[in-house]
């Protein structure tokens, strides 16, 4: 399977411990299966922080998920799980940790966030969250958050 990640500046090496924490996921490297949306990310970076936009392409053999040597979430579309999984990873508040190498579901975008700051401050439930989280067009996220899941990535 070919993935894409969008960034301001190419690399050669994967550095998890550049990646950002209170991410859908957690902290980990992200990528996508839509190359359109890798672009726009990169693009976004960009105009964010500079640089040039930049859309590195990966090969994942899909197969190795399965093999029993990793730990993989899947989320096939948004749940209350899901939800407060990705509740968990974006609160400052939480401190909630994972031991996934690999997660895959939909992304919360910044509707999303606005739904999560909806459900932390007790303006909605979970139940109504992930009522919500369901009619929104959502694409789906690769996050890679260990040296053993990085090593399943190969650069094209």
């Amino acid at each position: 399977m070919k993935l894409y990640h969008g960034t301001n500046h190419d690399f050669h090496q994967i550095n998890l411990a550049k990646s950002l924490p209170y991410k859908d996921f957690g902290r980990g490297f992200y990528l996508t299966d839509l190359e359109p949306q890798a672009r726009r990310m990169a693009m976004r970076k960009a105009s964010a922080f500079g640089g040039t936009p930049v859309v590195q392409q990966y090969q994942f053999d899909e197969s190795r998920q399965t093999d029993g040597s990793l730990d993989v979430l899947q989320f096939e579309m948004p749940t209350i799980e899901w939800a407060r999984f990705i509740f968990g990873n974006r609160s400052r508040e939480t401190h909630f940790t994972h031991q996934y190498d690999i997660v895959i579901g939909p992304i919360a975008d910044d509707g999303v966030a606005f739904l999560i700051n909806q459900y932390q401050s007790g303006a909605i439930t979970i139940a109504q969250f992930a009522r919500m989280l369901k009619y929104r067009k959502l694409s789906r996220q690769y996050y890679f958050g260990t040296a053993r899941a990085i090593k399943l990535l190969e650069r094209i």
